[in-house]
């Protein structure tokens, strides 16, 4: 495999990895600037930066850049460090793979239809659930994942993790809660329920009365979901979330 698909296909899948890229040669060395080897969580490597003792170091360094989530910038001599004949130096760049944050949508009404469009403009990954098939249809839009089917169906089967968010906004009040009882016991970034304040009220008396979720991880959740701005109509509720997913995203805080 071509080492530019494997790291599309790296980004989009759970293993992590790093990318090693030789910024700067000096001397004779066996690799020229430009040259990348791509190193997997699992010590697999994908392309090559020069192979023999530099190449293990610097797979040793990625590991440990895989570990800490840092990029790092090291030279390399090649005689005195790795005892390589060519007698020059290199200067490796570190970085580790960046993963695409996936968004997943339960609801292809007006709101979850403008949400999943608009999301698209932030390099998230988009799905939208919808268990009505004319919904899903109805949004053509080559770059939203649709997802039809139930959501006792498609719950399991959705790999959720710490870069995941989740937004639920279904025509059904218990739908909502149903699927919000699922996420909260699964890892995620962001976790958001639409609704009015009576619903939130009731959902969390619900939750805490029957033992679903405590106070402390019903805090978690952000409902009513988006950040207040007075937002009227489908396209601006939209807007609103998709202003909270990026405070999220970005760790930033709002007034």
């Amino acid at each position: 495999m071509d080492l530019y698909d494997k790291l599309i296909e790296v980004r989009n899948g759970p293993e992590e990895a790093a990318l090693c890229l030789i910024t700067g040669t000096h001397g004779s060395t066996p690799r020229r600037i430009g040259a990348r080897m791509l190193v997997l969580a699992s010590g697999t490597i994908h392309g090559t930066i020069g192979g023999g003792a530099l190449e293990r170091e610097v797979v040793r360094h990625a590991l440990e850049c895989i570990r800490k989530g840092t990029p790092q910038m090291r030279r390399h001599d090649l005689l005195h460090q790795h005892g390589m004949c060519c007698g020059g130096s290199v200067d490796i760049y570190i970085e580790p793979v960046k993963k695409k944050n996936k968004l997943y949508i339960f609801g292809a009404g007006h709101t979850g239809a403008a949400l999943a469009r608009l999301a698209q403009a932030v390099d998230l990954d988009v799905y939208l659930a919808d268990d009505r098939r004319e919904y899903l249809d109805a949004v053509q839009d080559d770059g939203i994942n649709l997802l039809p089917g139930s959501h006792t169906d498609l719950l399991p089967l959705l790999p959720f993790d710490t870069r995941s968010y989740i937004a639920i906004l279904t025509y059904s009040h218990p739908m909502d809660r149903d699927i919000l009882a699922f996420c909260l016991k699964k890892p995620f970034a962001y976790l958001g329920m639409i609704g009015s304040q009576r619903k939130v009220e009731l959902t969390r008396k619900m939750f805490q009365e029957g033992g679903i979720a405590t106070a402390e991880e019903l805090a978690r959740v952000d409902m009513p979901m988006g950040l207040d701005i007075g937002a009227e109509g489908p396209e601006e509720i939209a807007v609103s979330i998709l202003a909270k997913l990026i405070t999220v995203k970005n760790k930033t805080t709002t007034p």
